[in-house]
């Protein structure tokens, strides 16, 4: 059909009449009518009616005429207009929605396109597109509508040779004849409603979008991936206790955190335990969280107090970036003790859940978050017997934006009331408890330890013996004679045995002669290991050193570390030291 018949009126717009060069231009009725040329200033030369004058005419000698009126939009033609838009244009009409015009960018989309037959007929790929329920929302409401990216695959009828992305918006319009159509199946004697379709093309947008959204998933696997190489990839698994952790990225949408967490043996049956959060996301926050751990591990190695563990950290923190703070709490379990010594740094408090099923928090005592300065961290304790076990976590795993952190440990406190099982099995519990998903907004890490009840063969594999030494010519031949009789008892191998009492004489004679009452030895077997240590009121602690030949002293501490499998030294809490030495146990 001829498009330049027709008119399209937008509903609350008057409706304007084109000229037509083989048409007379009718005068305007009345005082408020346009036209889209100036009125004559004489009369037309004779056989061009309608012709518009030139833009200057006489007048008066000596006066020039007015100017003449600029171009209105009313003289535009909708057709032309719609042919010159880069974007795709369709009219349709009717309850049916038949075509009445496309512009020549559809048509280079999706070719040409016959006028009069129905969309569902003429323009298929509009059902495809999911537009036609749309046009008949538009055509009842009287509302326009849009729909956004939507695909039109490559070679979709036209010359694409790549998927392409349109925005797609449905306006009501008003199509009616401007005089007598051609194909009386399409003829309008009267005003329709109709849908004008404009589809603008989004193409490199959405491929933008998608390239970014590429570059950030690349960016978040490299931080996952950096975060769990970071973590233990094993945990050490204590004699005494049993113990599990589990790490959970934040979903898709939120970048990883600086959440880690560690087992640390310390020896002599001593366990550090460690959670932390670096603030902050991504690369950055991960690469600090693994320098943290690492800080951590050597510091352990000190065997220091909790609280001056966490003292060095501090001021490692500020040093590896002043704008990074984070959060921790490091624990260390004496199975001798029988209890959980501990600082925080800022962190959430740690939970024990005792024998009889009671769940308690240690919030006691806490200092201001790793990197802020200027405080001195103190140590505290909590009971951690046997069918005790507790729970260190992350904020993740309780804060939530439209609730108080602390309904969130309350939160946590009853689901680890009634999580039992492994501790592999109650952090699961624990994450579906708390409704931990993999789209969750945060990171979250926890680490589960139980002190189990050793019962059966269990127990004859872990025994503990101590003597009191008061001093005197006479307690150096008491702790051999107890050591060998306790060693015998727990029936080791002959030379296991003669080595251990080697041991447990070379410590106590270093101990008679460099430190001061009170005194004890100390002999512990594990199913893996069997620990001799000496303790005594002077809190110097020995160094290995060459002895020259000449010599009376200084061998002692050589013979126990080229025999035993480990040494190590500490000072105690009350004042005084702790030396002890380790002999791996053979399996089987």
């Amino acid at each position: 059909m001829i498009f330049t018949r027709w008119s399209a009126k937008f509903p609350g717009t008057q409706r304007r009449t084109a000229a037509r060069p083989d048409r007379p231009v009718t005068p305007p009725s009345g005082p408020t009518a346009h036209s889209a040329a100036p009125a004559p200033a004489g009369d037309a030369p004779a056989g061009q009616p309608g012709t518009v004058p030139a833009a200057r005419a006489e007048g008066p000698a000596g006066e020039d005429a007015p100017p003449a009126a600029p171009p209105t939009v009313d003289a535009l033609s909708v057709h032309d207009i719609l042919g010159t838009i880069p974007a795709l244009v369709a009219v349709v009409y009717g309850p049916e929605h038949r075509l009445a015009y496309v512009n020549s960018a559809y048509a280079g989309v999706f070719g040409p396109r016959p006028a009069g037959r129905t969309a569902r007929e003429a323009l298929p790929e509009l059902a495809e597109l999911g537009l036609l329920p749309l046009m008949d929302q538009v055509l009842r409401s009287g509302k326009p509508r849009t729909v956004k990216s939507r695909k039109v695959p490559a070679g979709a009828g036209g010359d694409r040779t790549r998927d392409g992305y349109y925005t797609f918006t449905c306006t009501p319009i008003e199509v009616a004849a401007s005089g007598p159509a051609p194909d009386p199946e399409v003829a309008c004697v009267a005003p329709h409603k109709g849908v004008l379709v404009f589809g603008a093309e989004v193409t490199d947008q959405i491929e933008s979008a998608e390239r970014l959204r590429a570059s950030e998933a690349r960016q978040r696997a490299a931080a996952v991936t950096l975060q769990r190489s970071l973590l233990p990839q094993e945990l050490e698994q204590p004699d005494d206790l049993i113990v599990a952790a589990t790490y959970q990225p934040g979903g898709t949408d939120a970048a990883v955190g600086g959440d880690w967490y560690d087992v640390i043996t310390l020896g002599a049956g001593r366990t550090a335990l460690v959670i932390g959060d670096v603030m902050g996301r991504g690369v950055r926050a991960a690469a600090v969280m693994g320098q943290l751990r690492t800080a951590v591990r050597a510091y352990a190695r000190l065997d220091l107090p909790p609280h001056e563990v966490l003292q060095l950290l501090d001021g490692l923190a500020a040093e590896i970036d002043a704008s990074q703070i984070a959060t921790c709490v490091y624990a260390v379990h004496d199975p001798n003790e029988g209890r959980l010594v501990y600082a925080s740094a800022g962190h959430l408090p740690m939970l024990v859940r005792d024998a009889d099923g009671a769940v308690r928090r240690a919030a006691e005592p806490t200092g201001p978050p790793l990197g802020t300065g200027g405080w001195l961290h103190t140590s505290g304790s909590v009971p951690l017997g046997p069918g005790s076990s507790a729970v260190l976590y992350t904020d993740g795993l309780v804060e939530r934006r439209d609730k108080d952190i602390d309904d969130g440990v309350a939160s946590l406190e009853r689901a680890f009331a009634g999580a039992t099982g492994a501790p592999d099995i109650v952090c699961d519990r624990l994450l579906r408890s708390l409704g931990i998903t993999a789209a969750h907004d945060d990171d979250v890490a926890i680490l589960v330890i139980q002190n189990p009840v050793r019962t059966g063969h269990d127990a004859e594999l872990f025994h503990n013996a101590a003597l009191e030494l008061h001093g005197g010519t006479e307690a150096a031949p008491r702790a051999r004679a107890f050591a060998s009789g306790v060693l015998a008892s727990w029936r080791f191998s002959p030379e296991l045995h003669d080595l251990g009492v080697l041991a447990a004489s070379e410590l106590v004679a270093n101990s008679l002669q460099h430190g001061t009452p009170p005194m004890r030895l100390r002999l512990r077997r594990t199913d893996r290991r069997l620990i001799i240590e000496v303790t005594d009121g002077d809190d110097h602690l020995p160094r290995r050193r060459r002895a020259e030949p000449v010599d009376e002293a200084g061998r002692g501490i050589s013979i126990v570390a080229t025999i035993a499998s480990s040494w190590g030294s500490r000072r105690t809490p009350g004042g005084g030291k702790a030396v002890w030495c380790e002999f791996a146990l053979p399996r089987g």
